[in-house]
């Protein structure tokens, strides 16, 4: 078992690098989709109403 205490490592950079590329939240995806579920939702609530 590693100890609780972290100590730099030589591939940390690298690491910090890819993690920093890659490890974000798909923002514009996410308010698209809530977007569409609410047109769609809103649509059919219409049509449904008549």
């Amino acid at each position: 078992m590693k100890p609780m205490i972290w100590r730099p490592e030589a591939n940390d950079h690298q690491v910090n690098q890819y993690l920093d590329n890659m490890n974000h939240a798909p923002y514009p995806t996410i308010v698209a989709l809530v977007f569409g579920f609410l047109s769609v939702f809103t649509i059919v609530f219409l049509l449904g109403s008549f």
